[in-house]
């Protein structure tokens, strides 16, 4: 189903898969982060505790990451029905691979579950995690694609959308030179 959107055929190996692969996982981390951001920073304003602040963090993650694969779906006149099987398929393991590493590295950092908004620790740690999360997720994003999975599934509706990739790259780069920066400060 083309619906009048540009389609290209998806590069099953090299630097084309590779590229493919950096596209795909920066546009998920682009969910991944949004969703991230928020359930922390809602749950560091509240005092909820740590695992109810992962928690939150990783259901919004989720949330985001399927909402910005989905609504240029909706737009285009895709049917709900039709929309959640490809959200599912595209993004549910890019999510998964960054929401574990992502938390895994803020749990372990010392004091970041503790750190509150107005602390360098707290956005330090979040903004590097997300950037390493976001590093690891590509190999399994270029594994996907191979096969015919993950980002290969939205690809096939030829309808893309979302965040410009540059900008979220560059946002990603930057955030890893800050949070690694704190992480070496303190």
């Amino acid at each position: 189903m083309d619906h009048g959107h540009q389609h290209h055929a998806m590069p099953s190996s090299g630097r084309a898969l590779t590229r493919t692969a950096v596209n795909a996982t920066l546009h998920c981390l682009a969910g991944c982060a949004i969703g991230e951001i928020l359930g922390m920073v809602i749950a560091t304003a509240i005092g909820a505790s740590n695992a109810v602040s992962i928690l939150l963090s990783v259901v919004l993650a989720f949330v985001f990451g399927y909402g910005l694969t989905s609504l240029p779906l909706l737009r285009a006149g895709m049917a709900m029905a039709a929309v959640v099987p490809i959200a599912l398929a595209s993004d549910t393991l890019s999510i998964a691979t960054m929401e574990v590493i992502d938390n895994t590295i803020v749990a372990v950092v010392p004091d970041a579950m503790d750190a509150g908004l107005g602390d360098l620790l707290f956005w330090g740690s979040l903004t590097f995690s997300l950037a390493v999360a976001g590093a690891a997720t590509v190999p399994v994003n270029r594994a996907l694609i191979a096969r015919g999975k993950g980002h290969a599934v939205i690809h096939e509706t030829g309808i893309h959308g979302g965040p410009p990739i540059p900008l979220v790259g560059a946002l990603a780069a930057a955030g890893f030179v800050f949070g690694l920066a704190v992480l070496i400060a303190t």
